[in-house]
């Protein structure tokens, strides 16, 4: 009587609530959805219909043996690591972005001037700000979120319940992964920052050709003039490292879960 809804029958609790626990995970890591700016009574009927929408896609039919609560408990908490590491990858970009808003605000001379982040909690450059902003809107823009979707369901094919472990490639893979985090922020910050050092060079030029200038007055409203036209002229480029950032998590996700089986 029963067949046609997501949980037919009491024997699909345990297997539900595994599904729950991965989706779970996910959903608290992943940008955008996993910040504090949604609240616990939006992002708890989320999780709730997305593993809702997923159980009858995947509807796991090998269960690992739990004899008893504790057992069952640790399964959930490897369901509930599957999630968070594959929503931690995506996190490496935004927080390349961020630190590339605070070196490009620094050097404009707006590190002074903060906003309250709701995701964090904190005050953070107003330059800073802004980018991961702009991050968000193309994350959403480019679809990515469709691949973390496509991706847990993907992930009972390759990693079975409770099949979630640690080793030394996985430890070498996510070192890796982190560490292109500089290598994006530095592609995105070089624009700006080529040209507010050959600001700073062109203004030392005229500090000793012109003794009587005051420089410090001058250099402050240049270097953010100067600042904000090269965010605007490389915004192209600032959307093309992004694009790549965000289509290399399809392959880093395949990675992860082979790492993970």
């Amino acid at each position: 009587m029963f067949d046609s809804l997501p949980i037919a029958s009491l024997d699909d609790l345990i297997p539900f609530a595994l599904v729950l626990a991965r989706v779970s995970g996910l959903f608290s890591a992943i940008p955008v959805f996993g910040g504090r700016v949604v609240q616990a009574r939006v992002k708890a009927p989320l999780i709730l219909a997305m593993a809702l929408l997923i159980f009858p896609i995947v509807r796991p039919e090998a269960i690992p043996a739990a004899g008893d609560a504790i057992s069952l408990m640790l399964i959930v908490i490897r369901e509930v690591l599957v999630g968070l590491t594959m929503g931690l990858i995506s996190q490496v970009i935004f927080a390349a972005v961020e630190f590339c808003g605070h070196q490009v605000g620094s050097q404009m001379g707006l590190s002074m001037s903060s906003m309250f982040d709701p995701n964090t909690q904190a005050n953070v450059p107003t330059m800073a700000m802004f980018q991961s902003l702009l991050a968000t809107l193309l994350f959403l823009s480019f679809g990515v979120h469709h691949f973390f979707l496509t991706g847990i369901v993907d992930s009972y094919r390759l990693l079975p319940l409770g099949a979630w472990h640690t080793s030394p490639e996985l430890f070498n893979f996510i070192i890796s992964v982190s560490s292109g985090m500089f290598v994006i922020a530095v592609k995105l910050a070089a624009p700006v920052a080529v040209a507010l050092l050959a600001t700073t060079v062109a203004l030392g030029i005229a500090a000793r050709s012109f003794p009587s200038m005051n420089v410090f007055v001058i250099s402050m409203p240049l270097n953010i003039g100067v600042g904000l036209i090269l965010l605007g002229i490389s915004l192209p480029v600032f959307l093309r490292v992004l694009k790549n950032a965000f289509g290399g998590l399809v392959e880093q996700i395949d990675t992860l879960f082979r790492l993970l089986a």
